[in-house]
């Protein structure tokens, strides 16, 4: 049997090869969405993934780059980044959060896209040549195990990924031992505001379109201080009303009617900020510990 794992590289590795033919890429079923999403302007018909960055954000990446966007948000508009900075973006798909952040931390920072997906890396590789940005690395590898020492980078960025893990809390311990002391975490995610319906959390298909994977804000909060980090803060930036619901439940093989209803404004996009605290001063006296 498939695991969650198996089953999100895959849906991801077809996305990518959509992209690769001139098609949007989409993070739900991979049968036709053309019913049900026949109304959508976006690139993508998922309404979770759709209208994410600007006209300006949007132009300065390669066409490639925009249709393999499979977040929630922008956390590149949303995060503190400064000149110089090393960015981490966890999942980092066809690489346009990381194109975007290597051109704010300007040619004296870095950013690093982390993807176990081998089609998407071949992606993102080939948009990072048509963006021209050097200060760029991608890494093959899951976000449970960052290929990274330890107190690597200033920044963590992701979009729409954490919540597609089996073992958040792995992934959140290895965000906080990659960061350097006193850096930020700060990614977009879907969170769940109460309770859904059961068989929305157990459907595949709806795992790998980022809801039923989805943390509770109560749950994402005390992950994140179980993982050792501060100065927590959700916000949330989009709620999903029901017509949305119907988009990102079509073709799922649940009753859309009875479901979308139930789901209504409980499902949102949210940017989750925290910190790992600065390293403690060192005694440096006789009596400094006493």
């Amino acid at each position: 049997m498939d695991t969650i794992t198996d089953i999100v590289r895959e849906k991801y590795a077809e996305a990518a090869r959509r992209v690769t033919t001139g098609q949007a890429a989409t993070c739900g079923p991979s049968t036709s969405l053309s019913a049900c999403c026949a109304t959508s302007s976006a690139p993508g018909c998922d309404p979770i993934t759709s209208n994410l960055y600007g006209e300006q954000e949007a132009g300065s990446v390669p066409d490639t780059a925009l249709l393999a966007s499979l977040g929630c948000g922008n956390p590149t508009a949303l995060a503190k980044l400064n000149e110089g900075d090393i960015v981490l973006d966890l999942g980092s798909g066809g690489g346009i959060d990381v194109i975007l952040s290597a051109r704010r931390v300007g040619p004296s920072g870095k950013a690093y896209g982390l993807d176990m997906t081998d089609e998407m890396l071949a992606l993102a590789e080939d948009n990072k040549r048509k963006a021209g940005v050097a200060n760029v690395e991608f890494l093959k590898g899951q976000i449970e195990s960052v290929p990274l020492p330890a107190g690597a980078v200033d920044v963590i960025i992701s979009n729409c990924v954490i919540n597609l893990s089996a073992d958040k809390d792995r992934v959140l311990r290895e965000a906080f031992r990659v960061l350097k002391p006193g850096g930020r975490f700060a990614v977009s995610d879907v969170v769940i505001r109460g309770e859904i319906p059961a068989e929305v959390r157990r459907s595949m298909e709806l795992w790998v379109g980022c809801v039923a994977g989805a943390l509770t804000e109560e749950e994402y909060r005390s992950k994140l201080q179980a993982a050792g980090f501060d100065d927590i803060e959700i916000e949330t930036t989009r709620v999903y009303d029901v017509e949305d619901a119907r988009g990102f439940l079509c073709e799922s093989g649940l009753d859309v009617d009875a479901v979308a209803p139930a789901v209504k404004g409980r499902v949102t996009s949210a940017f989750v900020r925290a910190r790992k605290p600065e390293a403690k001063a060192s005694c440096c006296g006789p009596t400094c510990c006493s």
